[in-house]
C-alpha cells in the first residue's frame, strides 16, 4: 500500500533540488527535466549549476549555501517568484572517511552542518509554505544513506548525520501525513559520485548516479516512503539490524575487512 500520493506525471510540476551540482542530485534533476518538470537547482558551485542550465533549457539556477539559513531563505524567495513549488528534494551531502583514531572535530561538525542542519534550513523555509496551501500538491524528499542504518567502520562522521536524516524523515511523515504533504526518504547504497570516488575499498553493488535517479523516480511513482537501492545490497544492510548487536558487530567487521 502506498504511503504517499504516487507521483507518476511530472509534466508541469515544479521541483526544487538542493544539492544538484553533481551526483545523485544532478542526475535526478536531469531525469525530472526530461519528464517535463520545471526544475530549480541549487548548490554552492555556480559554475556547475550554470552548466546544468545550459544543458537543460528552462531550468533555473539558484546558488546557495545550505549551511546558511539566510542563503536558503533568499533562494526560496527567488524560487517563489517563478511560481508555486510542488516538490523539494534535499540531496546535499558531505563525506570524508573518518575513524576515532583520526578524529577531527571540525570535520565532524562540517558533516553535521551540510548533511543534517542544511536540511533543517530547507524545511524551515518550505514547510510553512506547504502548510499554507492545503489541498495543493506537496512533497518533501530527504536523501540519506544506508550508512545511517548502522554504525560502520570509517563512517564516524558521515553515518550519524544520515541516521539523523532517517529519523527526521520518519517524524516528518507522521507529522505531515494528515496535512496531505508527502514525505519520502531516499537511502542509497554505493553510488558512483564524486563523494564515493575517494573510497579506497571495493564498493559492493556500485551503481551509477543515473541508475539511482531512476530508482528514485520509481519510488515516487509507487508512493513509497523509503526508497532504498540497490536492493541486493540494501536488504543485506537491513538484515544486519535484525540481529543481536554481538552478531551485527561481528558480521560488519568481517564484511568491511574483506
Amino acid at each position: 500500500m502506498a504511503l504517499n500520493p504516487p507521483i507518476k506525471d511530472w509534466a508541469g510540476r515544479t521541483v526544487w533540488l538542493v544539492g544538484a551540482s553533481t551526483g545523485i542530485g544532478r542526475a535526478t534533476a536531469s531525469a525530472l527535466h526530461a519528464l517535463g518538470a520545471s526544475v530549480l537547482v541549487s548548490a554552492r558551485s555556480v559554475d556547475a549549476l550554470n552548466s546544468f542550465v545550459a544543458e537543460h533549457p528552462g531550468a533555473l539556477s539558484l546558488p546557495l549555501d545550505s549551511t546558511d539559513q539566510l542563503s536558503v531563505d533568499n533562494a526560496f524567495s527567488i524560487a517563489l517568484t517563478k511560481g508555486d513549488l510542488d516538490c523539494v528534494v534535499y540531496c546535499a551531502g558531505h563525506y570524508r572517511e573518518m575513524s576515532v583514531t583520526n578524529f577531527d572535530l571540525t570535520e565532524m561538525l562540517r558533516h553535521c552542518e551540510i548533511n543534517y542542519v542544511g536540511a533543517l534550513h530547507l524545511l524551515n523555509a518550505v514547510v510553512p509554505y506547504f502548510l499554507s496551501r492545503p489541498g495543493s500538491p506537496a512533497h518533501i524528499s530527504l536523501v540519506a544513506s544506508v550508512a545511517g542504518y548502522s554504525g560502520l567502520p570509517g563512517s564516524l562522521a558521515y553515518g550519524p548525520t544520515k541516521a539523523a536524516l532517517i529519523n527526521l524523515a520518519e517524524a516528518l511523515y507522521l507529522d505531515l501525513k494528515d496535512h496531505g504533504i508527502g514525505v519520502s526518504l531516499v537511502n542509497p547504497g554505493f553510488v558512483d559520485t564524486p563523494l564515493t570516488a575517494q573510497n579506497q575499498f571495493k564498493m559492493p553493488a556500485l551503481i551509477s548516479s543515473e541508475t539511482a535517479a531512476q530508482e528514485i523516480l520509481r519510488g515516487w511513482a509507487r508512493g513509497a516512503f523509503e526508497i532504498h537501492f540497490p536492493k541486493r545490497f540494501t536488504y543485506w544492510m537491513k538484515a544486519l539490524k535484525l540481529l543481536p548487536y554481538r552478531a551485527t558487530f561481528l558480521a560488519t567487521r568481517r564484511f568491511t575487512r574483506s
